[in-house]
């Protein structure tokens, strides 16, 4: 069975040979795998059984952001970022908040690239490349409304912003997802029949409840969530959403709107562990992740890993419904023997 055909059974609850495989990890880990195997990054995600590949339209415009020394800038959003390094490797975080404390017209006019300046074509050759992999549009930060605005504005303004339904904040929110929804158009009409799902994300918990009130979600964020759904489901393509921490609240809202599966599932979140969510939404959604990056993969051993996996195979496995993933990237803390059982244990205990 092709990487391809595997997930798609999945996404309809269908038998399989085995679980769909995933993986994230950071640049830390991906050198220490890449170094294991004697192999390019693409070899590796091979050599571990990942089924996923991410295929994206490479921004090809000017440049709409300054330079800042020391950090780099992301050239389709305007956010910054520096390297922080650490006791066990390091990671970028985000260091300049360009439109933070700015007036409205600073915050509604905020450049956003235009969805021509993007390479189309590009996606074809990714696609032949990836063959019978599944393929999926989007990622976990596509279509995130919070995230994707506090990395130009600052959380805390953020969040009061769009509390307040704040004009300037929302016309550039609704722009960003302007240019989004048209590149993301055009990118599953240059792929046709090749791309298998969409990937949408929108961070809605903390680790003990939710980041915003339900109320606020469906006022504000649903409508435009419902806009990337509504376009994928025209499509005929079935669409997952992230979501970091205890946010397994939204997720009636999530199947009202034709979302068919949920990602990053933290077990160790407030009604995230995999028989809660089994009990509550078995047969509605399917589910992505919940092999934790703060639990044995991080902590433990291998052999605690190979449990951990087992585990969340065996819960999950007679719904037909898992894909096996990290609940986000994999961090340079996560022992790299640790990282190698996973996978093996995904293989091993996957098989239907």
């Amino acid at each position: 069975m092709t990487s391809k055909e595997r997930v798609k059974k999945t996404f309809e609850m269908e038998k399989t040979d085995r679980i769909p495989i995933d993986y994230f990890g950071n640049a830390g880990i991906n050198g220490r795998l890449m170094k294991y195997f004697n192999i390019d990054y693409y070899g590796m995600l091979d050599a571990l059984g990942v089924d996923f590949r991410a295929i994206y339209a490479p921004y090809k415009g000017k440049k709409l952001f300054p330079e800042k020394e020391g950090m780099i800038v992301n050239d389709v959003y305007g956010f910054y970022s520096k390297w922080i390094e650490h006791e066990t490797g390091g990671y970028w975080d985000f260091a300049y908040f360009p439109i933070q404390g700015a007036d409205d017209e600073t915050i509604a006019s905020f450049p956003v690239p235009d969805p021509d300046d993007f390479d189309y074509g590009d996606v074809l050759r990714q696609a032949e490349f990836f063959k019978d992999r599944a393929l999926y549009a989007g990622s976990g930060g596509f279509a995130d409304i919070i995230n994707s605005t506090g990395r130009v504005m600052g959380m805390e303004q953020t969040l009061i912003n769009i509390a307040t339904e704040d004009e300037a904040t929302l016309a550039y929110i609704n722009r960003r997802s302007d240019m989004e929804l048209k590149t993301l158009e055009r990118t599953i009409e240059a792929l046709g029949d090749k791309i298998t799902f969409m990937w949408i994300g929108e961070d809605l918990g903390t680790q003990i409840a939710p980041m915003i009130g339900l109320d606020l979600y469906r006022r504000v964020l649903k409508p435009i969530h419902k806009r990337y759904v509504d376009l994928t489901k025209s499509y005929d393509l079935p669409v997952m959403v992230h979501t970091c921490g205890s946010s397994s609240w939204a997720y009636e809202d999530f199947i009202e709107l034709g979302v068919r599966a949920v990602d990053t599932l933290q077990p160790e979140a407030a009604n995230m562990s995999p028989e809660y969510l089994l009990d509550k939404f078995g047969g509605r959604l399917c589910f992505h992740g919940c092999i934790s990056t703060a639990g044995p993969l991080a902590y433990g051993t291998a052999d605690e890993t190979e449990r951990d996996v087992m585990e969340k195979c065996t819960v999950f496995k007679p719904s037909r419904s898992y894909m096996m993933s990290p609940t986000h990237s994999i961090q340079d803390n996560s022992p790299t023997e640790n990282v190698l059982r996973m996978y093996e244990s995904a293989k091993k205990y996957g098989k239907y």
